[in-house]
């Protein structure tokens, strides 16, 4: 019995679903109003280069923060990302330095951000057109210092 529950937790450590990432709620302010999202924080390496990829799903108002801890200049691809997504950079501030809507599932077309960033935003794609999420646009959460 002991070495059938030893394979079972070692399969589940490979499937890389043994550990969840911490979430928080993250807000994203508007012309058309405020829009939360519930996301995963990906503060470290290794969750940062998983990020989405293959996941079949996502509820609306869900996503990833990729929190670099310092500003940074970042490029994301597509590779094994199932899902359409919208990239969204985000300066230290919480300000939304530029937004790559509609990442093509599966590309490996590398994705700049256009300046050092503090933060992505990945949501479903299309959302941040759907919502009205531009450049100019504030992200308040946490880790975005006002002011700064």
């Amino acid at each position: 019995m002991r070495a059938a529950s030893l394979s079972f937790v070692f399969a589940v450590l490979l499937s890389g679903t043994a550990l969840a990432l911490p979430s928080t709620t993250i807000a994203v302010h508007t012309a058309k109003g405020s829009d939360t999202f519930k996301v995963e924080v990906a503060g470290d390496h290794a969750s940062q280069e998983k990020g989405l990829m293959f996941r079949k799903t996502m509820a609306p108002n869900a996503g990833m923060l990729f929190d670099f801890h310092t500003t940074v200049m970042t490029t994301f691809w597509m590779k094994n990302t199932i899902l359409p997504l919208d990239i969204i950079f985000i300066r230290s501030d919480g300000t939304i330095s530029s937004i790559a809507g509609n990442a093509v599932p599966y590309s490996e077309a590398p994705i700049p951000s256009s300046e050092p960033i503090r933060a992505v935003l990945e949501i479903n794609g299309g959302r941040a057109k759907a919502l009205g999420i531009e450049p100019g646009d504030k992200v308040s959460g946490s880790i975005f210092t006002p002011g700064h």
